[in-house]
């Protein structure tokens, strides 16, 4: 693969990373990441993922824009109201980075078809809102060695992990063994899922290019009142009905 002239001067910033390089960006160009959820996290992450040059952004979501969304789902305007999430964010995406190929799934992701839409792509971003869809999407790229990015937000806090099938780390169900009784909505400050999103989109990058630690085995929170970062070494449930097996 021969990076353009145009991409050359678009991605000109990162190419002169040494960590990052040419090739780095080969591998961006050439892969396909799927965000599950175009909400808060997958508003954020998908604007950097458009960004650093992800050839092939799949969006799967099958919500329309809401007034009550725009407080932190940067990717839709009060003129997208009523339209599909997945029709509003390629045409932002689009007219941010013409040259990547955005693929809409106007569909809410479930059992039935989990696999068929992972498997289009190299890496996955859980970026939904409900711990239903999140064992769906773990236990599906579990069974598909598919690497992931979960994370959750709710109030001022926010966490984040990277699966990656067959490695050392535990997956989100050896983390989150039972489904809560009260899986409900809550309130939830704009700029916090912008934040743990974008941790997601460097995750995928890192994982693609090939560079850097990503979140395997590790598990990052955000407290934005006290605007305290941790990381808790987490390990796998060897009897995880999940990935006990892998």
């Amino acid at each position: 693969m021969i990076i353009s002239s145009d991409q050359l001067r678009r991605y000109a910033k990162q190419l002169c990373l040494p960590e990052f390089g040419e090739e780095g960006q080969k591998r961006l160009l050439q892969s396909g990441v799927l965000i599950i959820g175009c909400g808060g996290l997958g508003s954020a992450a998908s604007y950097y993922l458009a960004s650093a040059g992800i050839g092939r952004l799949g969006i799967a979501d099958g919500d329309h824009v809401e007034l009550s969304n725009l407080n932190r789902q940067i990717i839709h305007t009060t003129l997208d109201l009523n339209d599909k999430k997945t029709v509003s964010a390629e045409k932002k995406l689009k007219a941010y980075n013409p040259e990547i190929k955005v693929v809409k799934h106007p569909v809410r992701v479930n059992k039935k078809n989990v696999v068929e839409l992972i498997k289009q792509y190299d890496f996955i971003l859980d970026c939904t809102d409900n711990f239903e869809a999140r064992y769906v999407i773990n236990d599906a790229c579990i069974r598909e060695n598919k690497p992931f990015s979960h994370a959750g937000v709710k109030g001022f806090k926010g966490q984040t992990i990277t699966v990656i099938p067959g490695g050392e780390g535990p997956c989100y169900r050896c983390i989150f063994s039972k489904l809560p009784e009260n899986d409900h909505g809550s309130g939830i400050i704009g700029f916090v899922p912008g934040i743990i999103g974008t941790i997601q989109a460097a995750e995928a990058v890192k994982y693609i290019a090939g560079i850097g630690r990503t979140l395997e085995g590790r598990l990052l929170t955000f407290d934005a009142l006290s605007m305290e970062f941790r990381v808790i070494g987490l390990k796998r449930n060897k009897k995880c009905p999940a990935c006990k097996n892998r």
